[in-house]
């Protein structure tokens, strides 16, 4: 796409667009397919050309993802707003960054603010999902090509990633 990796992409809103629905288009998508799309903040032409080149595929839904801070929730709120304005289902809110896991002895430490996302979730009327901790190995299995799940699989963080894994798979 790009002739030298490092260079910065400068697109305009209808060659943006053309490209995210290409993408979508472009994909033969199976019966239990995902699209990870990780956005800024906020709601803008890339959220809503995203949320119309799908609707024809029938989406099940969107999980959004906070961290615990009220500026995130916010935002997030916002988003939610604009997901039941296209009638796009909620279909969790997942609680990104609660709480540092110590690389030495696994203990989990709030450093931040915590249950902003439980409260959003419960104010909204949209499950809550969990809780997903700051965990440097995940990190480190991700920088090495290496499967955290396989590495580490008695991690805590593994069993919440699981647990919404299973969650959000069910309604599938």
């Amino acid at each position: 796409l790009l002739s030298d990796r490092d260079a910065a992409v400068v697109w305009r809103g209808p060659k943006k667009t053309a490209t995210i629905k290409q993408f979508v288009d472009d994909v033969l998508w199976g019966s239990l397919d995902y699209l990870v799309v990780d956005t800024p903040p906020g709601t803008s032409d890339e959220h809503l050309a995203v949320l119309e080149s799908l609707a024809k595929y029938n989406v099940d839904g969107a999980v959004v993802v906070t961290t615990p801070q009220m500026v995130s929730i916010a935002d997030v709120k916002r988003e939610i707003n604009f997901c039941q304005k296209l009638k796009i289902r909620v279909l969790g809110i997942i609680e990104n960054m609660s709480g540092f896991v110590c690389p030495h002895c696994s203990e989990c430490t709030n450093i931040f603010s915590q249950g902003g996302g439980a409260a959003l979730s419960e104010k909204a009327g949209v499950p809550f999902l969990g809780r997903i901790p700051i965990d440097p190995a995940i990190g480190k299995c991700g920088e090495q090509g290496k499967s955290f799940s396989l590495t580490h699989p008695t991690s805590n963080s593994l069993h919440v990633l699981s647990k919404i894994s299973a969650i959000v798979e069910a309604p599938c």
